[in-house]
């Protein structure tokens, strides 16, 4: 099954799910992309950008190195930000890091109305089978 056949069939399986996506954040291409609703094309092209941002900007490099250096652990390439959830005024968005491939992160865009839990739970069992398309 193809990436975007994956992205697809998965989103249905998360509560209220609008969007899903799947960024290459060493690259900053948005790899795959399945909206629901109407989303303008510019929030579209901007997500790989602002994803790449949340898990590997200057600052977030930099925070991590430093808890590395303070705790005496090498730096291996080893990242400390696997998850990030972000409240916005109506939708819920949850970045889940690859454990396979660390480069790589989904994105699910949900309705605020969903409960965060069962949200972070199912795009959590949705990552094992979103890695293995690719």
């Amino acid at each position: 099954m193809s990436l975007d056949a994956k992205l697809a069939a998965l989103i249905s399986t998360i509560p209220e799910c609008v969007a899903g996506g799947y960024v290459d954040i060493g690259s900053g291409m948005l790899l795959a992309v399945k909206t629901v609703d109407s989303h303008p094309q510019e929030v579209i092209e901007l997500v790989a950008a602002a994803t790449a941002d949340l898990f590997a900007g200057q600052n977030i490099t930099m925070i991590e190195k430093l808890f590395k250096k303070a705790r005496g652990v090498p730096d291996d390439g080893h990242h400390y930000f696997q998850e990030i959830v972000v409240n916005s005024d109506n939708l819920l968005h949850v970045f889940l890091r690859g454990k396979r491939y660390q480069d790589y992160v989904a994105v699910f865009v949900c309705r605020r109305t969903a409960n965060l839990g069962m949200a972070l739970t199912k795009a959590r069992m949705a990552m094992p089978e979103l890695e293995s398309a690719v």
